[in-house]
C-alpha cells in the first residue's frame, strides 16, 4: 500500500481525504483496510521497554492499531490536536463534561439539548457538585449575562435536538473564553464536515460516531476531538476512566468514514426535498429545516455551515393522537426508532416541553422528527401519501 506523506494529506479535498486518512501499510500489511486487532495483552520484547514506556502499544485500553486508525483520521478531519474514541454518543458527552469541570463549578447548557445530556448534568453531575443553568439557545453573545466567576464550561448543540435552533457558536466561544471558560460542542447532525467545530472556537468536539460516521445502523460509538489546550486533560480522563471501543466498532466506523461524505450529501439532497414536499402538504403547519431560507435562524446556518444532513423536524396541524398513529403506524419505508444517521428512513413523533426551562416549546400542533436515508426520495413520499390518507380516515377531515 502507497503511504501519503502529510504534506499530501493535508492539501487533499475531504472527500480524497476521508478514503485515504488512518490507511497505515503496516498495521494493513498490504490489505486496504486496517484490520480489527482484538486484544488485552500486549507483550513486550524486554524488561527495557517495558520500563520505557516507549513501545507504540501497551495494553489493551490505551489502543490497537485499529482505533489509531481513526483516531489519526478524525483528528486530522476534525482539524484538532488529538480523539479519544468512547463506546457511546452518550459516553463522549459525559467523557467531554467530566474533562472540564470539577465540584463547585458552573456550567451553561443550552436548553436544546439532547435530553440524556441534560439528565446527565441533573443527576451525575449535580451529585459531584456541579450546578447545571440552561440557557436560550438563541442567546448568541448575550450569554455573557449568565456567567458566574465560578462558570468552567458551556455546552452547545448545534443545531438543537427535535427543535434544531441554529446557535452563534463563534459568539459564544469568544464570550466564554475571554472568561476563561470551556466550549464543549456536540456536533453530532453537522459532524465536521458540514460544521469545522474547533475552528469556530470549540474546545471538546462530540460526535455520536453511531450516527453519520457508521451510515449502516451496525454499531455504537463516541468520539471527542479536542484542541492543544484541552487535549491532554480530556486524554487524561477518559484513560483514568478505561472506557475504550471495541475493536470491531472502529474497524466499522473505519469502513463508514471511506463514504461519509457522498451519504452525507445525499441525505442532504434528500431531506430538503422532502422537506419542501411536506411544506406544500395542507397537513403541515411548519418545516423546521435549518437549510430552508423559511427557518429563522437560516443566516446562522448559511454563515457557519458547509452544508445539512437528513435529519429535520415537522410541526402538523393539530390533529388526534389516534390520527397521528394511523399515519405512522402504518408506514413500510420510514421505521419508527430513536436513533438516525443510517440508510434507512426513520420518523418519531416528540414533545420538547417536559425538557425546556429557559424557553417555550408550543409548536401549534403534533411535532414529527423525520432522518432521511437513502430509499427512493418518491418512494418515501408515496409512503407518507397513504400515511396522510389513513390518518384522514380516522379524522374524518
Amino acid at each position: 500500500m502507497k503511504i501519503l506523506s502529510p504534506e499530501t494529506k493535508a492539501r487533499l479535498r475531504s472527500r480524497s481525504r476521508l478514503v485515504h486518512l488512518g490507511r497505515d501499510g503496516e498495521a494493513s500489511q498490504g490489505f486496504v483496510n486496517v484490520p480489527p486487532y482484538r486484544g488485552s495483552t500486549v507483550l513486550f520484547p524486554d524488561v527495557a521497554t517495558l520500563s520505557s514506556g516507549n513501545q507504540r502499544f501497551t495494553y489493551g485500553t490505551h489502543g490497537t492499531p485499529t482505533t489509531e486508525a481513526l483516531v489519526e483520521a478524525w483528528t486530522a478531519i476534525a482539524g484538532a490536536e488529538g480523539t479519544v474514541l468512547v463506546p457511546t454518543g452518550m459516553a463522549a458527552i459525559a467523557s467531554a463534561l467530566l474533562a472540564a469541570l470539577a465540584a463547585g463549578d458552573h456550567l451553561l447548557v443550552t436548553d436544546s439539548a439532547y435530553d440524556p445530556t441534560r439528565i446527565f448534568c441533573d443527576r451525575a453531575l449535580k451529585r459531584l457538585g456541579v450546578e447545571t443553568t440552561y440557557y436560550d439557545p438563541r442567546l448568541g453573545a448575550g450569554i455573557a449575562s449568565l456567567f458566574r466567576a465560578n462558570t468552567k464550561a458551556v455546552f452547545v448543540e448545534s443545531p438543537g435536538s427535535l427543535s434544531f435552533e441554529v446557535q452563534d457558536v463563534p459568539a459564544i466561544a469568544e464570550v466564554a473564553h475571554a472568561r476563561g471558560a470551556c466550549v464543549i460542542a456536540d456536533n453530532t447532525w453537522a459532524t465536521p464536515l458540514f460544521f469545522a467545530p474547533h475552528a469556530n472556537g470549540v474546545d471538546l468536539a462530540i460526535e455520536a460516531g453511531t450516527k453519520y460516521l457508521s451510515g449502516h445502523a451496525d454499531l455504537l460509538l463516541g468520539l471527542v476531538s479536542a484542541n492543544a489546550e484541552w487535549f491532554r486533560r480530556l486524554h487524561r480522563t477518559v484513560d483514568m476512566i478505561g472506557i475504550p471501543p471495541g475493536s470491531e466498532e472502529a474497524f466499522l466506523a473505519l469502513r463508514g468514514l471511506r463514504t461519509m461524505e457522498l451519504r452525507l450529501r445525499e441525505a442532504e439532497r434528500q431531506a430538503l426535498a422532502l422537506a419542501e414536499w411536506l411544506g406544500a402538504r395542507p397537513e403541515v403547519l411548519r418545516v423546521i429545516h435549518p437549510a430552508r431560507p423559511d427557518h429563522p435562524d437560516h443566516a446562522l446556518w448559511r454563515r457557519d455551515f458547509a452544508g445539512s444532513s437528513g435529519l429535520f423536524s415537522i410541526v402538523m396541524k393539530p390533529v388526534s393522537a389516534e390520527a397521528l398513529a394511523a399515519l405512522l403506524d402504518g408506514l413500510e419505508l420510514f421505521g419508527l426508532g430513536y436513533s438516525w444517521g443510517g440508510y434507512e428512513s426513520l420518523v418519531i413523533p416528540f414533545d420538547c416541553s417536559g425538557s425546556r426551562t429557559a424557553t417555550r416549546w408550543a409548536p401549534g400542533g403534533p411535532a414529527l422528527r423525520f432522518s432521511v436515508g437513502l430509499e427512493d426520495i418518491d418512494d418515501l413520499k408515496d409512503d407518507l401519501a397513504r400515511g396522510f390518507e389513513r390518518m384522514k380516515a380516522v379524522s374524518g377531515a
